[in-house]
C-alpha cells in the first residue's frame, strides 16, 4: 500500500506520526467555503468601531491568510494565481485552520506577515501578539494546527497602570524578526522578537518642539510612520507623520543584525567620503565624519580594503551607537516655495480638510514619494527633492544597555530637531548647497488629490494606503466607501517629459470597488484587503467585506503609464515605408535560437572496434548520453515549460488584439454609415455657397451700389453750398 505524505504540513515534533495527505479541491477564491459561510456566521456582524481593519495577509508566494473574528482562528489558504484563466484565482478547499496556543483577550483588527512568512502579527487596540507559523503542533483531531503565540510589549502598552496606545505596527523591511511600533506617548520603539518580546531593542523619544517654543498640543501628536525603501540613506530612515501634516525623519535607524547589500553600503560610504570630507564647509565635514564613523562601526567590512565585493554579497549590521551623540529629528519637511508663496503653507496642508490620518512611503526608481492622507478625503503627494543624510545632535549622549562584555543590547535616545530656522528652498534654487549640512530634504509637491468621499462621519474618513507590488506607480486607497486606484504619471527624477507636457503632472484616479449600497445608505467598510501579483505580469486585488464576502478583481497594468498623445508638429509619415512593430517577447530568444551545438569529444581511431559491454565502450556511451541529456533533453523541457506557462498569456494577447480589431471594425462601419450623410451635407453647403454668391452679385448690380460715401470735407462743402 502506498501513501502520499505532505511534508510541508508536518510538525517538527518527533512524537507526531506521519499522516496521509488529505485530498483538496480547487475552487475559485471568491467561492471558498471560508468566504461563503451561512448567515449565522458573520465576521462581527458588520460592526465598525472607527479603526481601520485588515484581516487578510499574503506571504508573497502561494498562501493567503484570513483571520476569522468569530471563530478566533487563522485560515491558511493555498492559492494558484492565474488558473485556469489569467483573470482568476483558485484556492484549496478545505483551508488549514491555525489557532493560538493561548487565549486572546482582545479583538484582532489587523494582521501582518513578515518577509519570509514565518511569523504573523495579530494587532488590536488592546493587544499585540505574534503567531509563529512554523514549529507548531497539531490538535487531537489532527484538523487544527496549534501555533505558539506570544504577546509583544505587554508591560509597556497594555498594562493596567498606563494608557499608552499603539498607533502603528510594522515589520522592518530588512529583518524578519524586528518590529517597529509607534505609540501615543510619542516614542518609536524597535523590538527584536528573536531576543526579547517584552523589552525594546531601541527607543526613540520624539520631541518635535524645541524647548521654549509654543505649539498646539493637538499638532504634536504622532499619527503614523513608515520605513524607507532601498535607496541610499532611505533604507536607514523612519518617516513619522504628525496630526497637523508635518513629516519628520529619523536617520540612521538600523535593527541589530539586519542584512543589507554590500554595494548599497559601499555606495553611501564612498559618497560620504567624496562629497562630505572634501567639502569646504566645516559643518559638512563634521556630519560626514560622524556618518563614516558610524558606517565603519556598524559595517566593519567597508573599511577593510582587502575584502572583495564578490566575497561578501551582504553585510550584517553590528550593534553600535555614537556615545556622545543622539539621532536628530529632521523636520518638519518643508515644501519648495514658488516665488512669494507663504512659508506657512510649506509645512502644513492648508489646502486639506481635517487632520492627517495615514502616511505612505513609496520608492519608484530614483524618486522617493511620500503620500499623506487627510480625514477630509484629500491626498497630498510629494517627492523628496534632495537626498536624505544622517544627522546627529552632538553632546546629547544616548542611554545604552550593555552586557558584562560591553556589548550593546539596547539603546534609547531623545530625538530633537535642529535648533534654528531652516532655510526655505525656492523652486529655481540649486540644492547642492545643502549637501551634508544637516538640512532635511525639501518636498516637491506633485499633486493634491480629492477623493470626494461622503461626509457621513463627524471624525472624518479612515484611509489606508498600499502599493501595487507589480507597478510601483500605482497606489491603492482603501476608505469607507471602497477602493480607489491612483496612478502617478509624472515623477521628477524618473520621467523624461518634465517641462514638455504639464498634463503629465496630474495623477489619474480610478474607482475600483464601491461598498456603498446606495446614495442614502451608510458606507460599509472593508475588513480585508490585499494586492497579489505573479511573475507573468498579472495583478489582482482581494477584498473581504464586513459580511464575510470575498471580492477578486483583476487589475490591468499594460499602457497605464502611457497616455495617448498627438504631436501636431510631427512631420507626416510615409505610409508606404515598412515599419517594425514591437511585439512582446512571448518566448525567450534563447529558446528561439535552438539548442546549443554539441561539441563531440575527439573519438579514438579504434572506436568501431570497441565492444559495447566493455569499460571503454560504456564510458563512451555514458559520455554521449550526458551530452544528449544536457543539450536536447533539457532544451525540450525548457520549451515545454515555456509553452505551457505562456499559453494563457498568449491567449490573452490574442483576445485583446481581436477585441481591438472588432472595435476598429465597428468604428469603420460607423464612419461608412456617416459618409453618405457627410457627402449630402457637403453638397448642400456647396449649393448654399453658390446661392449666396449669386445674391451677392445681384446686390452689386443694383443702382447706387458703387457710389462711395462723402468724406468729411465734402460734407462741409455741401453744407456751405446749401446756405
Amino acid at each position: 500500500m502506498r501513501f502520499n505524505f505532505d511534508l510541508s504540513e508536518q510538525s517538527t515534533d518527533s512524537r507526531l506520526s506521519l499522516t496521509p495527505k488529505e485530498e483538496v479541491e480547487w475552487v475559485p477564491l471568491q467561492k471558498h467555503p471560508v468566504f461563503s459561510a451561512p448567515d449565522a456566521v458573520r465576521n462581527g456582524g458588520g460592526k465598525f468601531n472607527g479603526a481601520p481593519k485588515n484581516l487578510v495577509a499574503w506571504d508573497g508566494a502561494s498562501r493567503l491568510y484570513y483571520w476569522d473574528q468569530n471563530a478566533q482562528c487563522l485560515h491558511r489558504i493555498s492559492v494558484r494565481l492565474g488558473e485556469p484563466e489569467p483573470t482568476s484565482i483558485l484556492a484549496a478547499s478545505p483551508s488549514k485552520v491555525m489557532r493560538a496556543d493561548v487565549k486572546l483577550n482582545f479583538e484582532v483588527s489587523r494582521i501582518s506577515i513578515n518577509r519570509n512568512g514565518s511569523a504573523l502579527l495579530l494587532i488590536g487596540s488592546d493587544g499585540l501578539c505574534v503567531m509563529y507559523l512554523y514549529g507548531r503542533t497539531c490538535s487531537s483531531d489532527n484538523k487544527t494546527i496549534i501555533c505558539r503565540t506570544v504577546s509583544v510589549g505587554s508591560q509597556i502598552y497594555f498594562s493596567s497602570s498606563n494608557v499608552i496606545r499603539t498607533l502603528q505596527v510594522s515589520w522592518h523591511p530588512y529583518s524578519d524578526t524586528h518590529l517597529g511600533i509607534l505609540s501615543s506617548d510619542s516614542v518609536f520603539r524597535l523590538f527584536n522578537l528573536a531576543s526579547d518580546v517584552m523589552q525594546p531593542e531601541q527607543e526613540y523619544y520624539l520631541q518635535p518642539v524645541e524647548p521654549g517654543r509654543y505649539r498646539n498640543a493637538a499638532s504634536i501628536c504622532p499619527v503614523d510612520f513608515s520605513f524607507g525603501g532601498d535607496h541610499l540613506w532611505d533604507r536607514f530612515s523612519v518617516f513619522v507623520l504628525f496630526s497637523d501634516g508635518s513629516i519628520y525623519i529619523l536617520c540612521p535607524v538600523v535593527p541589530f543584525g539586519s542584512v543589507y547589500k554590500w554595494e548599497s553600503i559601499l555606495e553611501i560610504y564612498n559618497d560620504a567620503q567624496t562629497f562630505g570630507l572634501r567639502s569646504v564647509n566645516s559643518l559638512a565635514v563634521r556630519n560626514s565624519s560622524l556618518a563614516i564613523s558610524w558606517l565603519e562601526a556598524t559595517f566593519p567590512e567597508v573599511a577593510q580594503e582587502t575584502i572583495d565585493e564578490g566575497d561578501l554579497p551582504a553585510l550584517k549590521a553590528h550593534p553600535h551607537a555614537l556615545f556622545d551623540s543622539s539621532v536628530s529629528l529632521q523636520g518638519p519637511l518643508r515644501k519648495i516655495c514658488h516665488g512669494g508663496e507663504d512659508e506657512s503653507l510649506a509645512v502644513r496642508g492648508a489646502e486639506c480638510e481635517g487632520r492627517a490620518v495615514s502616511f505612505l512611503y513609496n520608492l519608484v526608481s530614483k524618486d522617493s514619494i511620500v503620500v499623506t492622507s487627510w480625514s477630509g478625503g484629500q491626498l497630498q503627494i510629494d517627492a523628496l527633492a534632495d537626498e536624505i543624510q544622517p544627522v546627529w545632535t552632538v553632546n546629547i549622549p544616548p542611554r545604552l544597555r550593555v552586557d558584562s562584555q560591553d556589548r550593546i543590547h539596547g539603546l534609547a535616545m531623545i530625538c530633537e530637531p535642529i535648533s534654528g530656522e531652516l532655510p526655505v528652498v525656492k523652486l529655481d534654487q540649486p540644492l547642492d548647497h545643502t549637501v551634508w549640512l544637516g538640512h532635511p530634504p525639501p518636498l516637491l509637491r506633485l499633486a493634491t488629490v480629492d477623493l470626494a468621499l461622503p461626509k457621513n462621519t463627524e471624525s472624518g474618513s479612515i484611509i489606508t494606503m498600499s502599493i501595487d507590488p507589480l507597478m510601483q506607480e500605482r497606489i491603492y486607497i482603501v476608505h469607507d466607501g471602497g477602493i480607489d486606484s491612483v496612478v502617478l504619471h509624472f515623477l521628477p527624477f524618473t520621467s523624461q517629459t518634465r517641462g514638455k507636457d504639464e498634463t503629465n503632472r496630474s495623477p489619474s484616479v480610478h474607482p475600483v470597488l464601491n461598498t456603498c449600497q446606495g446614495e442614502t445608505s451608510s458606507p460599509s467598510p472593508l475588513c480585508g484587503f490585499v494586492s497579489l501579483s505573479d511573475s507573468f505580469g498579472y495583478s489582482w486585488i482581494v477584498g473581504v467585506t464586513s459580511t464575510q464576502e470575498c471580492v477578486v478583481i483583476e487589475m490591468k497594468t499594460w499602457n497605464l503609464l502611457l497616455p495617448v498623445q498627438i504631436d501636431s508638429e510631427k512631420k507626416s509619415v510615409d505610409l508606404g515605408a515598412k515599419k517594425e512593430i514591437d511585439t512582446p517577447d512571448i518566448i525567450s530568444k534563447e529558446l528561439l535560437s535552438g539548442p546549443k551545438v554539441i561539441l563531440l569529444p575527439q573519438a579514438s581511431p579504434n572506436l568501431r572496434s570497441v565492444a559495447a559491454d566493455s569499460i571503454e565502450g560504456r564510458s563512451t556511451l555514458h559520455q554521449y548520453f550526458n551530452l544528449f541529456q544536457e543539450n536536447y533533453v533539457e532544451y525540450a523541457h525548457k520549451v515545454h515549460f515555456e509553452l505551457k506557462h505562456h499559453a494563457p498569456q498568449l491567449k490573452r494577447i490574442i483576445d485583446d488584439q481581436h477585441a481591438r480589431l472588432s472595435e476598429a471594425q465597428n468604428k469603420v462601419l460607423k464612419v461608412e454609415e456617416r459618409q453618405s450623410r457627410l457627402e449630402e451635407r457637403i453638397d448642400h453647403a456647396v449649393q448654399q455657397h453658390n446661392s449666396l454668391e449669386q445674391r451677392l452679385q445681384h446686390l452689386r448690380n443694383l443702382p447706387g451700389a458703387h457710389k462711395k460715401p462723402l468724406s468729411g470735407a465734402e460734407h462741409a462743402l455741401k453744407a456751405e453750398l446749401g446756405k
